[in-house]
């Protein structure tokens, strides 16, 4: 038996690294999931779009609705075919082995809120419901389209 619990725990250390997914910085304002090939806007919205520690200007929410509009048309990075993540890519940011709060690599997204973040999914058993992820503590949830929350963009694969 105590053979099988240390295999278990090699096993659970070796997921858990594997949870905090490998990100380069672009230097353009982008991060770049090297795991799934998406590209992330690095500040959250409203905290400037180029290099730096997103230190410039504070995040801004947002409706659901304002926030499919301003990454539509967002250009950063050389690019311009940003939207809004769906839930599973938002959620694949999370990192689930950090302990505080915003639990995300804050290294690579500088200054991240604690708090919810849209997805461009919609709620199936609601109209005018979208799930969104609070990264105070890594929760998937809904919240009607109308509240304001936090808005970072994607691009690719």
């Amino acid at each position: 038996m105590k053979g099988n619990k240390k295999i278990g725990w090699i096993g659970f250390f070796l997921c858990a690294s594997l949870w905090g997914a490998p990100y380069t910085d672009n230097g353009n304002g982008t991060v770049t999931d090297t795991a799934t090939g998406l590209v992330w806007q690095k500040c959250s919205r409203g905290q400037g779009t180029t290099v730096g520690n997103c230190t410039t200007g504070s995040a801004t929410t947002s409706s659901w609705t304002s926030a499919i509009t301003y990454c539509e048309g967002l250009t950063l990075g050389s690019r311009s075919d940003w939207r809004l993540p769906n839930i599973n890519e938002l959620r694949s940011i999370v990192d689930y082995v950090k302990s505080s709060s915003p639990t995300i690599d804050s290294t690579s997204f500088p200054n991240t809120q604690s708090g919810g973040y849209w997805s461009s999914s919609n709620y199936i058993f609601g109209g005018g419901v979208s799930w969104l992820v609070l990264f105070d503590y890594g929760v998937v949830t809904s919240g009607p389209n109308t509240f304001n929350s936090y808005v970072r963009c994607v691009t690719g694969p």
